[in-house]
């Protein structure tokens, strides 16, 4: 859906507040270092995992839910297995406003929920790393003009 390398920078460039829907706190994964990566160009970003409340990561505390996020978000990056996925689609849907886009990391794929959230007006990206794209698309900090160093 979102093979286009334009799209791909209109998105990074325009969506710097990321909901980080199954962070994680163990550096060696991938719902760890994807967003942390992200957060060294500018992105802030929302830790939410139920088990970790109370803690802080990325400068914000842990919310167990997208309903407790009480701020705009822009993007919904997500690292939950793609059944999963599912569990978390009415939560996407009552956030007010919708975030602009959900990002369904490498190796995730669910093509209903892709199909509800596109209907919704939201739009969505299936099986890619934010971090591999970001990095092959050689962007700066968010908001940057692209291609600008960090």
């Amino acid at each position: 859906m979102y093979d286009d390398d334009p799209e791909l920078r209109r998105i990074f460039r325009t969506c710097p507040t990321i909901a980080v829907l199954g962070a994680h706190v163990e550096r060696g994964r991938a719902a760890f270092y994807v967003p942390d990566y992200l957060e060294g160009f500018g992105y802030e970003l929302i830790p939410v995992n139920p088990a970790y409340v109370g803690e802080r990561l990325w400068g914000n505390p842990f919310v167990a839910t997208l309903a407790e996020i009480e701020r705009p978000v822009d993007l919904v990056d997500v690292f939950r297995r793609g059944p999963a996925v599912a569990d978390h689609l009415d939560d996407i849907l009552a956030m007010t406003p919708l975030p602009r886009v959900v990002w369904l990391q490498l190796g995730i794929k669910n093509d209903a929920v892709a199909a509800a959230l596109t209907a919704a007006g939201i739009e969505v990206v299936q099986d890619r790393c934010m971090l591999a794209d970001h990095r092959r698309l050689g962007l700066g900090r968010v908001g940057a003009h692209e291609g600008s160093p960090r």
